[in-house]
């Protein structure tokens, strides 16, 4: 365990005025705090906060860092109080205290809930201050390397996993490649052991035929730089199991065939010297086409610049080599924290490094769960990445297969709900269309366009898929909210009751509801009856109308068949003759209507919009003029006809003839239109009372996320 005065002189080594009284301080209180507290391990509890405090000292971070990593558990595991701290160390320290605290006390649905609530809390305090992170990364780090001592299984395979998914990339996302690497490799034995063994084995085999040609390359790096009149240090090193496994099983590149197993560095002075450096590489060794990325001129996102390449070298072996500056290595292994020893802006949140982090903010904000928003971090922190760019020259990295609306929404959320189209370097395209490295992107858009639901099947990042899906849960409630209210002015009208805004509010407080939209959103869904809602309003009222969302089989409140007259009421008939409703077009109640005459088969109603009408445009003399008549009893059904598009998808059919069902709709008959790996077109007959009741369904099923479309049809 590192004693006080040691990590003092660790802080002083690289920082000569940092306040030593404050990190003094900081280390009694601690170790006071959690007292005879123990590990997993047995090791005093204050050994783990000291611990994460000297993997920070390794990162040369400032004093209120490694405070803060002293103090990170004292909120959480100690009687301590962020007031208390922030009283003895200031208002700075105990705000990245709070943000790092886990906030287990809290209790959630799920372990996923909880694991996605604490790591949005904790973005939302990163976002203030990076250095939030940088501390939690150490934590989970020691924490790692003491996984072993948990004796539950279940317990560390869970928290591995959430090194991968989470940790891991988010160091990957600040540049600190060593912390990702340790995380990684600390993590992978737990989730995939079999994974692990067979790569460790294949590894041990190709270290006992390749350690010769390692350090021969090695050597003749040396020498082609001294040749060349370039100093540099020249390094060998080894892809991470982990690494080796990810890239087997998602680029599907066997062992053998990964040229960078093997992996040399040139570090030399300055980014001129790079450009040098690779020229004298190449004359010396044929470079492996499509294999030279120039990450000095485009960096990545975290900021990492390199200059990599692969070469067949000695002995004919494909190998990689990555030319640097000393500055730019530095950035590649520490990241982030590599900005204090070189820049000296321990706060600064500026450059397109932390653009990811603004991404991040903006899926919270838009999910509508935090397993939802655990869910698009994933897709927005993992880094396979093309680079492409604007109109006006930005640059915007992208993961691999993103499309056309996966950029729109990386340049801006309006430009993502707006997008009709694009051009990939001036020529049109579809929405659909993967992006490649290098391509220019222009969106074409237009303020009548909204997010699609059909977009969720080609989107990749996880910034489009929460802003898509916000949309159509905006929309979806929207719908329910108009169809509730529509269900409620015809009960109070039934009941010859003033409807208002007053009466509505009035339920909502009865019924502890947040306001009318909620009352009129849970009687759209059916989850509320326009009866309770009555009754709420007016305590005692008798309810003497005919029900809204009775069934339309004919019974009574009992279930009996009732025996009704089964004329059809329509104004302008000439009794005696046979009236049919055409199933062109299937009038229903409410529709504008008109009368074809024909010799032996008498009327045959249509809408007036039928297509079939224009067959009898030359003889007026054929046509009558119709209308429905006004019935006080409800003569039973009629048949109207929808057309759907819905998501290919189990249990997608099912949703919908349920939620006819709900609507007290009856579907007769349904006919498969069109198929697709992604969709399907369908058409249903629906036994219904009138257009204001097909309008009602339609409108419900509008709101359903998993159906894409769905219009009257007429033929």
């Amino acid at each position: 365990m590192i004693r006080q005065y040691e990590l003092v002189e660790r802080v002083k080594s690289y920082d000569p005025e940092t306040d030593e009284n404050l990190l003094n301080r900081a280390y009694v209180f601690s170790m006071k705090a959690h007292g005879k507290q123990l590990r997993a391990s047995g090791d005093p509890y204050f050994s783990h906060p000291l611990e994460v405090a000297g993997i920070l000292t390794n990162m040369q971070l400032d004093c209120n860092t490694i405070v803060t990593a002293l103090l990170h558990d004292t909120i959480e595991d100690t009687v301590a109080t962020r007031e208390q701290i922030e009283e003895l160390f200031g208002e700075e320290i105990a705000k990245m205290v709070d943000g790092v605290t886990k906030l287990s006390k809290l209790e959630y649905v799920s372990e996923n809930s909880k694991q996605a609530e604490n790591f949005s809390k904790f973005l939302l305090a990163m976002s203030n201050d990076i250095r939030v992170l940088l501390v939690k990364l150490a934590d989970r780090l020691h924490n790692m390397r003491t996984l072993h001592y948990i004796r539950k299984e279940e317990k560390r395979v869970r928290i591995a996993r959430e090194t991968l998914d989470i940790y891991a990339p988010l160091a990957e996302r600040i540049g600190m490649q060593e912390v990702k690497e340790e995380l990684e490799g600390l993590a992978f034995p737990y989730v995939y052991p079999e994974a692990y063994e067979s790569i460790i084995k294949r590894l041990e085999y190709l270290h006992a035929n390749t350690a010769d040609i390692r350090d021969q390359v090695i050597r003749e790096l040396e020498m082609l730089m001294e040749e060349a009149g370039i100093e540099a240090e020249v390094k060998g090193r080894e892809k991470k199991p982990y690494s080796i496994w990810r890239k087997m099983t998602y680029r599907n590149v066997s062992l053998e065939n990964q040229a960078d197993i093997l992996a040399f560095r040139i570090i030399v002075d300055d980014r001129e010297t790079c450009y040098r450096a690779l020229g004298a590489v190449h004359q010396k060794w044929q470079a492996v086409p499509g294999l030279f990325k120039d990450y000095i001129s485009m960096p990545k996102p975290n900021g990492y610049q390199s200059l990599h390449t692969a070469v067949i070298g000695p002995q004919k072996n494909k190998i990689e080599i990555q030319i640097r500056s000393t500055e730019m290595d530095a950035v590649a292994e520490k990241g982030v924290a590599a900005h204090w020893t070189y820049k000296q802006h321990a706060n600064s949140k500026e450059g397109a490094q932390f653009r990811w982090l603004q991404d991040l903010l903006e899926i919270l904000e838009h999910s509508a769960d935090p397993e939802e928003f655990l869910e698009h971090t994933k897709l927005a922190m993992y880094q396979d990445q093309v680079f492409c760019f604007t109109p006006k020259g930005e640059l915007i990295s992208l993961p691999r297969g993103a499309t056309v609306v996966d950029f729109a929404y990386a340049v801006h959320t309006r430009i993502g709900d707006t997008c009709v189209g694009g051009k990939i370097n001036g020529k049109p395209v579809q929405l659909r269309t993967i992006l490649k490295n290098g391509d220019q992107v222009e969106i074409l858009r237009s303020k009548a366009q909204h997010p699609s639901p059909t977009w969720l099947n080609f989107v990749i990042t996880g910034k489009a898929k929460s802003a898509i899906r916000r949309f159509i849960r905006l929309q979806k409630k929207n719908e329910y909210i108009k169809l509730g209210r529509s269900i409620l002015e015809r009960s109070f009208l039934r009941e010859s009751r003033e409807f208002t805004q007053k009466s509505i509010g009035l339920a909502a407080k009865k019924l502890n509801m947040g306001g009318v939209d909620e009352v009129y959103e849970m009687v759209g869904k059916g989850e509320l009856s326009d009866r309770k809602v009555l009754e709420t309003v007016f305590p005692g009222i008798k309810l003497n109308g005919k029900d809204n969302n009775r069934p339309l089989n004919g019974a009574d409140e009992n279930g009996e068949k009732k025996k009704k007259n089964r004329s059809i009421p329509i104004r302008g008939l000439t009794p005696g003759l046979a009236v049919h409703l055409a199933e062109c077009c299937h009038p229903l109640p409410g529709d504008r209507i008109v009368g074809i005459s024909t010799t032996g088969k008498g009327i045959m109603v249509h809408t007036i919009d039928c297509d079939a009408l224009e067959a009898y445009s030359e003889t007026p003399e054929a046509w009558l003029d119709l209308s429905w008549a006004e019935q006080e009893e409800d003569l039973g059904f009629f048949v109207g006809r929808i057309e759907m598009l819905l998501d290919h998808e189990p249990g997608v059919l099912a949703t919908v003839l349920n939620i006819v069902a709900l609507e007290r709709g009856n579907v007769s008959n349904i006919k498969f239109v069109e198929r697709s790996p992604d969709l399907f077109r369908i058409e249903l007959d629906i036994e219904i009372r009138d257009v204001k009741h097909l309008t009602s369904i339609i409108t419900a099923l509008r709101a359903n996320e998993r159906v894409n479309s769905v219009e009257r049809a007429f033929s």
